[in-house]
């Protein structure tokens, strides 16, 4: 009697679990780790100030882990037929419109759709993942192994980047181009081309920054570099070489014109990183909070809710974008090596499922929502330490922001599907 109720019970839970039977479970047990990582951090940096958004970062993560499962049961192949496409695409273009009609404004920019009682939606989120469904698909008909190829996704790309970038939302911006060109290597672009295609924004940094006296050499080897890499890759030989070359000194004059139209702030932000004791009090301020953070956490840290600048409120807004400072105080550098090393077994998991993904779509989702991580990721621990500049990028499953988490537990949910359909169906190449 007691076998056959023993048998039974592993029966009800083999048939409980079996839809999720082929779901990569440490991709799936990490971010929860990183989720619950977060709401014990969200709570230590808020603790002072009478404020639950701990509690609302864990009931946001619950619910999109509950939408991962759910994702990881539908065949995510659905989704390439054309109608379901098209309309993502269109569904995530209108709502980045409606930001411009009824969004709500803050800190100079006008991103936040609010639903009412204190709820709002921030579409450019949601965005990054319906880009990512859109070039996946396009990529799997037709690889970017041609030039038109890649011209056409860079325009589907176009429009929600344009629509984002002039909210506006440069961070977002930037994650979008992160996924297209991670995209557009995995789909079989040539390398080269990808070299040219950011090479106009190395050329207006780099003819508007760092050129000056004998650094001019530095400019005439890249140029140099740039019409090889044309000459080699381009169909048009000479001429592409010669696009290549002319293409960037313009980009770097443009640079001069770009520059007029950022906000304040946001020109703060992308040049203060590189000394912000020039503005201790103004725009450098959270960086030089953040270092003196992460370096009194020394090895072992202060002790979770004992950080003294954590606990005394010097970073402002650190339960977002800089809690990673938060971590490196408290949990020390034994915590935040152990923060980089969950974020690169789960960019390990996402490779090796694309790799062994059944069909170019799913093996695309996935690239490209390891683009959009690693690149979050990058950015955000980056500019904490003073490595790069401060772009509103949060950590993925950590910062609080309940559309950045819904977003990331969403692109989750696609790569589970991906791996819990591998061997399901085949498809003729």
């Amino acid at each position: 009697m007691i076998l056959q109720k023993s048998l039974l019970a592993r029966l009800r839970w083999k048939a409980l679990i079996q839809p999720w039977q082929d779901i990569d479970w440490w991709l799936l047990v990490l971010p929860i780790g990183l989720t619950s990582l977060g709401g014990v951090m969200i709570r230590s940096a808020e603790l002072n100030m009478g404020w639950t958004d701990w509690w609302d970062h864990l009931i946001v993560g619950g619910v999109g882990l509950v939408l991962a499962l759910l994702i990881a049961r539908w065949r995510y192949d659905n989704l390439l037929q054309w109608q379901w496409i098209w309309t993502i695409y269109g569904l995530t273009n209108l709502s980045l419109l409606a930001v411009f009609f009824t969004g709500t404004s803050a800190l100079g920019a006008q991103r936040w759709i609010a639903l009412g009682g204190g709820i709002y939606l921030q579409p450019s989120e949601f965005a990054k993942l319906g880009t990512i469904i859109t070039l996946a698909a396009v990529l799997h008909s037709k690889t970017a192994a041609t030039i038109p190829a890649v011209l056409r996704a860079l325009a589907i790309t176009a429009v929600p980047w344009t629509l984002v970038f002039i909210q506006p939302d440069l961070g977002t911006s930037l994650v979008f181009g992160a996924i297209t060109l991670g995209m557009l290597y995995w789909g079989n672009a040539n390398p080269g081309w990808i070299v040219l295609m950011v090479s106009p924004i190395v050329s207006a940094i780099l003819f508007n920054v760092f050129l000056s006296g004998q650094m001019l050499a530095v400019g005439l080897v890249w140029l140099i570099l740039l019409g090889v890499i044309a000459w080699r890759t381009l169909p048009w030989s000479w001429l592409g070489a010669f696009g290549a070359i002319v293409g960037n000194l313009v980009a770097g004059e443009l640079g001069h014109l770009l520059w007029g139209l950022l906000k304040p702030y946001q020109k703060a932000r992308l040049v203060l990183f590189l000394n912000p004791d020039q503005d201790p009090l103004g725009g450098g301020y959270h960086l030089i909070q953040s270092r003196i953070a992460i370096g009194a956490g020394e090895l072992l840290g202060r002790g979770l809710n004992k950080g003294t600048q954590t606990q005394l409120n010097f970073i402002p807004e650190q339960h977002t974008d800089f809690i990673f400072s938060a971590i490196g105080e408290e949990l020390g550098f034994v915590g935040c090596v152990v923060v980089l090393g969950v974020f690169w077994i789960i960019c390990l998991r996402l490779v090796i499922i694309a790799q062994n993904a059944k069909d170019n779509f799913g093996s695309l989702l996935t690239i490209g929502v390891l683009s959009m991580l690693v690149f979050q990721v990058v950015i955000n621990i980056g500019m904490t330490i003073g490595l790069s500049p401060v772009t509103g990028i949060p950590l993925p499953w950590v910062s609080y922001g309940r559309a950045a988490m819904l977003t990331n537990f969403l692109s989750l949910g696609l790569v589970l599907s991906v791996v819990n359909h591998r061997q399901r169906k085949s498809f003729k190449d």
